[in-house]
């Protein structure tokens, strides 16, 4: 059938899961699965339970919670109303929910646990709008999203809910998503069902998966990124796994056998470093077989181009090497696709040599959010590069080189703000991403952000991500931000792999143990600064970092330093470190 609006997926899966699973979640240690038919009739009941408690067109529904299938209910039952789902991070602060509560009018919120639960009562005297929070947990107390079900259940109105299906169009707004950016407040991202169902309509040969084979899912499902992952899964019908969290996710794909799964950058990087570490651990011929097989995947290239006997070569260290890795995601991996962020080329490489293809993409919330991808199709690929541009949108690059994007998947606009969504899209429809990029060939390259390139007091201009992706391929630095804006040279604050360091340490005899003593011990420091002489020489003098400080900590989102989709909060970083940044400068 024809999905227009993304209610419409409901109806699909009579046609491509009609008596399979469509989620399985784990509850009190155990797997529960649950069928595409009741999903169906939980999406409609809790239709029928908002429709009773008087929730129509436009009203705003919010949802605070982890990944998991009462998600999915309450998101098909407010879309097939009329009403616009207002997603929300779990890890903002009081002071942000307040604030998109209020902007967008929520009438009715839906959180996941107690913790939530509390932080929202924290500002509900500050939100008039508000008429009712339900919890997915069950929490003494509190209203149970059940109780929406139930309603429904009681007084079942068919009629009027295909009604009021049938006014709905595919331009009609289905959310309103904020974007917790670096600064300033947040913005009401507007998208439609067609804005989010033209990514699916484009993409959907892309993912190689089949009705009913198992998917993971571990990214926020509030994020647009495995939001529309999700929807993706639904209309191929496979069956959505929600991982407990990102800590256990090795755990669950081992337990569930995936054949796909979304991620971001650091947790690829984290994943290999685990892989790493293990190899370390191994003796004598295992361990020289090991990273033999490291050595040769760092060298791979797409369709054989580096002859028959790494060809040769790369089929023994598959057998001996790289089947382990397959086993330990789960043996039936065919992808893995990331963005956000840019992925290092040598984790793509060594990822595609051991036949577990890492396929990048480029997007953004205000694109819904594909713009770009790399594929599984012959000649569709390429490291370094974003992939290329999806069916039905267009792509040019501007005089400053920012990307600039048209086509059925950009936002309708920013919710009130007529001003901002004027300065995003222009006269002639395209959307400013505020990317830095280029082609190469058919291939769409980032460069960096705008916003982000800086200028040294000297003049010079430096785009920091180009350099600190360059600075991520040593083994020994997992963190990296470059600064300098208005000063006489970049620097740079780097979090060393304190894993990587220990086993280094153990290696060299060196003594140091806590994270503190690793960055305080000399013959680290100097060790540190020899990979970064090393990684200077690839880049222009006026690029290359002249003085770093190393950090015992790792930026994360519990300490404030990234956004929820794991990107460095710059402003918030120099503003916690600007005593020692005076001190990188001092004469």
């Amino acid at each position: 059938m024809e999905v227009t609006r993304i209610f419409d997926l409901l109806e699909r899966l009579k046609e491509v899961n009609k008596d399979g699973t469509i989620f399985t979640a784990k509850e009190n240690g155990k797997w529960v699965n649950c069928s595409s038919q009741e999903f169906i009739e939980n999406s409609y009941n809790v239709s029928y339970g908002l429709m009773k408690m008087g929730i129509g067109g436009g009203d705003k529904i919010a949802t605070i919670t982890n990944n998991r299938p009462e998600w999915n209910f309450v998101d098909m039952a407010m879309l097939q109303i009329g009403a616009v789902h207002v997603p929300m991070y779990p890890t903002i602060s009081e002071d942000d929910f307040k604030y998109i509560f209020n902007d967008a009018e929520v009438k009715i919120v839906f959180v996941s646990d107690e913790i939530l639960l509390q932080k929202v009562k924290n500002v509900l005297k500050d939100c008039p709008t508000i008429k009712a929070v339900y919890t997915f947990n069950k929490i003494e107390g509190a209203n149970h999203w059940t109780e929406v079900n139930d309603l429904g259940k009681n007084n079942v109105d068919l009629e009027r809910l295909t009604n009021i299906r049938e006014t709905i169009r595919g331009n009609d707004m289905a959310t309103i998503i904020y974007t917790s950016g670096t600064t300033g407040i947040p913005k009401g991202v507007m998208l439609s069902h067609g804005n989010i169902l033209s990514n699916i309509h484009a993409c959907d040969t892309l993912v190689p998966v089949k009705a009913n084979e198992r998917v993971l899912s571990f990214l926020p499902i509030n994020h647009i990124f495995e939001r529309t992952v999700v929807y993706m899964y639904l209309y191929l019908g496979a069956t959505v796994c929600y991982a407990e969290s990102i800590d256990k996710m090795g755990d669950n794909i081992r337990e569930l056998k995936p054949y796909f799964f979304s991620a971001v950058p650091r947790l690829i990087e984290k994943v290999y470093a685990a892989i790493i570490n293990k190899g370390k651990e191994l003796k004598g011929v295992k361990k020289m077989l090991f990273f033999w097989a490291v050595d040769l995947g760092l060298e791979y290239e797409f369709d054989g181009a580096n002859g028959w006997w790494y060809e040769t070569q790369l089929k023994l260290a598959n057998k001996l090497v790289f089947s382990k890795w397959r086993e330990a995601l789960g043996g039936n991996i065919r992808a893995i696709v990331t963005g956000s962020a840019a992925v290092q080329p040598r984790l793509q490489r060594i990822f595609w040599a051991a036949n577990i293809p890492l396929l990048e993409g480029y997007g953004l919330t205000e694109t819904s959010p594909v713009i770009a991808v790399n594929t599984l199709d012959k000649g569709d690929s390429r490291f370094g590069t974003v992939g290329i541009v999806i069916k039905e949108v267009e792509v040019k690059i501007a005089d400053d080189g920012e990307i600039l994007v048209k086509g059925p998947n950009v936002m309708l606009g920013y919710y009130k703000n007529l001003q901002l969504t004027n300065e995003a899209i222009d006269i002639n429809n395209y959307f400013h991403t505020g990317d830095i990029g280029m082609f190469d060939g058919k291939f769409l390259k980032i460069t960096d952000r705008k916003k982000e390139i800086f200028k040294t007091s000297g003049g010079k201009y430096i785009a920091p991500q180009m350099i600190e992706n360059k600075f991520k391929e040593s083994p020994f630095i997992e963190q990296v931000m470059v600064i300098g804006e208005n000063r006489r040279f970049p620097a740079a604050f780097i979090v060393p792999n304190f894993g990587y360091l220990r086993n280094y340490c153990k290696m060299h005899g060196i003594n140091a143990i806590t994270n503190e003593e690793l960055v305080n011990n000399k013959a680290i420091m100097n060790k540190i600064n020899e990979e970064v002489t090393k990684l200077n020489e690839s880049l222009a003098h006026y690029e290359q970092i002249k003085k770093i400080e190393l950090l015992p900590k790792e930026w994360s989102l519990d300490s404030g330093d990234l956004t929820p989709t794991l990107k460095l909060k710059r402003k918030v970083i120099l503003e916690k470190y600007k005593d020692i940044i005076e001190q990188m400068y001092v004469e």
